[in-house]
């Protein structure tokens, strides 16, 4: 996969790419990950990117010449169809499901927002969709580009050393994951559970999974009305409720 970034602030990036998986996964060559300073792409001395809003108001809008001429400059070298997207808190809510969709593409091209967005003809000329990873607002596109990067990145095929990671973690079913341990067995009063003492695959299986269950309703109990329960979800959920009352 390779992954276009155009930015204001291109050194954000430098650390956290130079860090951990996402480090591995472009030595290796999985993922590569270009870094593009939108001033390259203005036309005048200044290399302006952003001016004030017509029809008045706070705040500077980033100028659609640069943008625009960026993105076009990309997608001359991109595979047909490659997504265009924009990080904005006007984009629909990146999850899990996206980035597992977005990680089979080959590749991407992101522009990070900054101040009070984007002329709108940006969107109109060559943004395919846009994203936002949360309900709130910063300082710029930058961070939110950096999470769908490191999202989607450890999803390419070869990025992570144990490739069944990815399934059994938290969003990857629709579930919250599991409780984990590690030794020692016994620590300050606390016991890791019997149940993944005993080697006993199955039981360690239904256990984990009652268990994501558990903790996902307590938690997010939206994600658990979103999914399809299977037979043995709901008789593990009855057990659980069993259990509960007993108390």
């Amino acid at each position: 996969m390779h992954v276009d970034v155009i930015a204001i602030f291109p050194e954000f990036f430098t650390s956290p790419l130079d860090c951990s998986i996402l480090a591995r996964a472009r030595q290796s060559g999985a993922v590569t990950i270009a870094i593009h300073n939108l001033r390259d792409y203005t036309n005048d001395k200044h290399q302006v990117v952003d001016d004030y809003p017509y029809g008045g108001g706070a705040g500077m809008v980033m100028k659609p010449e640069p943008l625009v001429q960026a993105v076009e400059h990309l997608l001359a070298e991109a595979p047909p169809e490659t997504p265009v997207i924009l990080l904005s808190p006007q984009g629909r809510p990146f999850d899990q499901a996206k980035a597992e969709e977005l990680s089979t593409r080959q590749h991407l091209i992101l522009i990070c927002g900054h101040y009070e967005g984007v002329d709108e003809r940006v969107r109109e000329t060559v943004v395919t969709e846009e994203l936002s990873i949360g309900d709130y607002v910063l300082t710029g596109g930058e961070t939110a580009a950096l999470v769908v990067i490191d999202a989607v990145a450890r999803l390419v095929p070869g990025v992570l050393g144990n490739p069944a990671s990815a399934g059994s973690e938290s969003f990857a079913g629709g579930l919250l994951e599991y409780p984990h341990y590690t030794r020692p067995a016994q620590w300050r009063g606390m016991a890791v559970p019997e149940v993944l003492l005993s080697g006993h695959h199955e039981n360690i299986r239904r256990w984990r999974r009652q268990q994501a269950l558990y903790r996902t309703l307590q938690r997010r109990p939206e994600l658990v009305a979103s999914i399809q329960l299977s037979e043995e979800d709901k008789q593990l959920l009855a057990e659980l409720e069993e259990d509960t009352d007993s108390r």
